[in-house]
């Protein structure tokens, strides 16, 4: 959960009329949970809401600050629902973008209750051996 702190988009993936599909969200950590902020207009949360459904984020195109060459992944795992944080969670988040597909952006929140986490490290240095972590 900290690593999510020093990025701030990953990936949603969810099944939309039973297939496979992935979707770029804004994310924050706000009592245990992971919530999610996205554009209403897309649709996505409805697939979302009461599923389960995993979310990715990694530090790919920004290594860690002091060795830039260790990447790292994580993905959590559980049940979702959609939600309306409070105006200072809302707040949190920033400003979003001003458009998605030409359409004024209207932000919609999903809160992820994490019962699997995944986290996985590409170490580069003098040992070739990369390390795989699982957290249940």
């Amino acid at each position: 959960m900290e690593l999510l702190g020093s990025v701030r988009y990953g990936r949603l993936a969810m099944s939309m009329r039973a297939l496979p599909f992935l979707a770029v969200a804004r994310h924050l950590v706000i009592e245990g949970h992971v919530v999610l902020r996205m554009h209403r207009g897309l649709g996505f949360h409805e697939s979302c809401d009461g599923s389960v459904i995993a979310y990715g984020a990694d530090n790919f195109n920004s290594p860690a600050p002091g060795d830039p060459q260790d990447l790292w992944s994580v993905q959590f795992t559980g049940p979702a629902e959609i939600v309306r944080p409070g105006a200072d969670q809302r707040e949190r988040f920033g400003t979003g973008p001003a458009e998605v597909n030409g359409e004024h952006f209207d932000p919609v929140y999903v809160r992820l209750d994490p019962h699997v986490a995944h986290m996985h490290t590409l170490a580069f240095g003098a040992s070739p051996s990369g390390r795989t972590h699982s957290v249940t």
